[in-house]
């Protein structure tokens, strides 16, 4: 015959491990998985395999613009460590179209600027610029040289103006 005790501290131990794996197992299976390719409007947007000048004009396109195909500048920058003022709002800006830099900070990414051709409301220059890192687009904007200019969001519309 063998006896074997259990001290209470035992019972409460495993206790707490299987109410633990039950949750974990509810959030697996209730919990709806995040797509990163896609934006928060639900628009499917393709962000990765980004590696061409033909990807990146096909990028913009998704968005309903239409691109000089020749890239303007492409430069290879760094993304700060700290972000002074200005970086965190512009960091607002790419978290408002569902892209984040931080994520990205002390890496060097390439930066391509192209001149949208069908941008209505101005006569001035407007450029679609692309923050990519290894063939993932992590950031960029669409906007104004011109003095008192705007930057906006990738998914302000191709006939938006101002």
């Amino acid at each position: 015959m063998f006896v074997y005790s259990v001290k209470g501290s035992t019972l409460k131990f495993f206790a707490a491990l299987c109410l633990s794996l039950v949750v974990l197992v509810t959030l697996v299976i209730f919990v709806p998985t995040y797509d990163s390719d896609a934006l928060p409007t639900g628009k499917d947007v393709n962000y990765s395999n980004i590696r061409s000048n033909e990807d990146r004009v096909g990028f913009l396109s998704q968005f309903g613009w239409t691109v000089n195909p020749e890239c303007v500048l492409e430069e290879e920058v760094s993304i700060p460590s700290d972000f002074d003022a200005v970086f965190l709002e512009y960091n607002e800006l790419q978290k408002d179209q569902g892209l984040d830099l931080s994520r990205y900070k002390r890496k060097k990414v390439t930066h391509y600027r192209y001149e949208i051709t069908n941008y209505e409301g101005t006569d001035e220059p407007v450029y679609a610029n692309i923050l990519v890192y290894r063939g993932r687009v992590i950031g960029g904007d669409i906007s104004s040289a011109q003095n008192g200019g705007f930057t906006k969001i990738f998914d302000c519309g191709p006939s938006s103006g101002s």
